[in-house]
């Protein structure tokens, strides 16, 4: 970074400390945290919720993912592209399709109740109209728009809620320093002031949380980059997640740190995996705990658009693991990455169609549940609402299933359809039978009526 630019990052400072303004209260302890009823409501509202979309679109969707590594939103690092050189995507960004309403209108008719967009992602580069820094979509692209104030003003007229993700870690800011794991090859100069960086960091989240009105939350990612620093409480957490608190009470946090929750925190979330699971490496220190849930998915092998990987997965499967996430109590977070032109990418709005007359038909074992009384099992999950267990065949039968459920049952019957199927006790569980070939469906939803 030259140093004209230099000068300008510390030019605003000040602004940002006025901007902060951070009362005394903010130092307690996070354990101090005692959540407030607009929160308590809003974490059983998520847990009702059971399906959102992640977006992944900033300067990185204009390279495609197409760079010698593919890396779409990790591009930056991944081909070691300078930061000097990297700012000249925002003199390309004119996402001239962008409509924030048909957007929001496709994830509704998916059957999404929330969405999370990148506000700002690793790169620095704000999505936003951010008064704290030049490095923004309507102060550095042609297209001068805030996405964000659109998006915000569309869910609200259509009943969606809005979260922001929010990196914590920034491979462009000049003091953010020490480098942690990454953004060695920024061309950065190898100095910084790693309080002015968390001044300018929660400045622009009180720009997030005073300037889009109500949101459903803050979904942090970055904090693994500086995981192995030697020093205590290198982010701050407990001012930063009180400052939030303070503006937005019923505000959720979640942080992607792959860690089990930290004081502050309102729910977990799992990146690629089941709770329970590690295929993808992200959570084996992850203990699952007592706050509510998510796992967050891909459509393809991609968070940001990559125009290359078309290695999309089923409808089927993706129907497959929103079952499984809310047989384990947690919400399904579905990832597409916009185009740079501001359409969603057409096999992606397909797969949303196809999900949202899935949901149409079953929604009612999905939304409002919460995991059913019987564990995972290569069979499928239950889900359950009062006294009515949904149970999910997820695999092939041969006509029958015996579960280990040890409460009464007075009914059964197939939700698609309401056909009438026999149970019976069998020893300590009972037995289903009568069940017609799972043939190509998806899941055979089971509705028990206990007494």
């Amino acid at each position: 970074m030259d140093s004209a630019r230099r000068r300008l990052w510390q030019g605003l400072t000040l602004a940002i400390a006025a901007a902060l303004a951070v009362s005394p209260a903010a130092a307690q302890s996070p354990d101090a945290y005692t959540p407030a009823p607009a929160n308590l409501a809003a974490r059983k509202w998520f847990q009702d919720a059971k399906f959102g979309i992640f977006l992944h679109w900033g300067l990185y969707s204009e390279l495609g993912g197409t760079g010698s590594s593919g890396g779409a939103e990790w591009i930056m690092q991944d081909n070691k592209i300078p930061a000097a050189k990297y700012e000249r995507l925002a003199k390309f960004f004119y996402p001239q399709k962008f409509d924030a309403d048909a957007w929001v209108r496709s994830f509704k008719d998916a059957g999404a109740r929330y969405i999370v967009i990148t506000s700002k992602h690793h790169d620095g580069f704000a999505m936003f109209d951010s008064k704290v820094s030049p490095y923004n979509v309507v102060q550095a692209t042609p297209f001068k728009r805030d996405p964000i104030g659109e998006l915000a003003a569309a869910c609200r007229r259509q009943g969606v809620k809005l979260f922001f993700y929010y990196s914590q870690l920034d491979w462009h800011h000049p003091d953010y320093f020490p480098r942690g794991r990454t953004g060695h090859s920024a061309g950065r100069p190898e100095a910084g002031d790693w309080d002015k960086y968390l001044d300018y960091q929660d400045a622009q989240l009180r720009e997030l949380l005073t300037q889009y009105g109500p949101i459903g939350g803050i979904w942090f990612d970055g904090w693994w980059d500086q995981e192995k620093t030697p020093l205590r409480d290198r982010w701050r957490l407990e001012r930063t997640y009180r400052l939030i608190h303070q503006l937005q009470p019923g505000a959720l946090i979640v942080n992607n740190h792959h860690h089990a929750p930290f004081a502050g925190e309102d729910y977990q979330t799992f990146e690629r995996d089941l709770p329970g699971e590690n295929k993808t490496g992200f959570s084996g220190t992850a203990t699952i705990g007592r706050l509510p849930l998510e796992t967050a998915e891909t459509m393809n092998g991609s968070w940001g658009f990559n125009l290359t990987d078309d290695q999309y997965k089923s409808p089927k499967t993706l129907v497959q693991t929103l079952v499984g996430a809310a047989g384990r109590n947690a919400n399904f977070l579905l990832n597409t990455g916009p185009m740079p032109n501001g359409e969603i990418q057409p096999e992606n709005l397909a797969t949303f169609r196809t999900i949202g007359d899935w949901l149409k038909v079953n929604g009612v074992s999905i939304y409002g549940t919460r995991g059913g009384p019987l564990s995972p099992g290569e069979w499928g999950v239950t889900t359950q609402k009062g006294k009515t267990v949904y149970v999910h065949l997820l695999r092939a039968h041969d006509g029958r299933i015996v579960l280990p459920l040890q409460a009464p049952v007075a009914a059964a019957r197939l939700l698609d359809g309401g056909a009438r199927i026999a149970v019976a006790r069998r020893g300590d569980g009972v037995e289903i039978t009568g069940l017609p070939p799972l043939g190509d469906s998806w899941d055979q939803v089971i509705e028990l009526t206990l007494r």
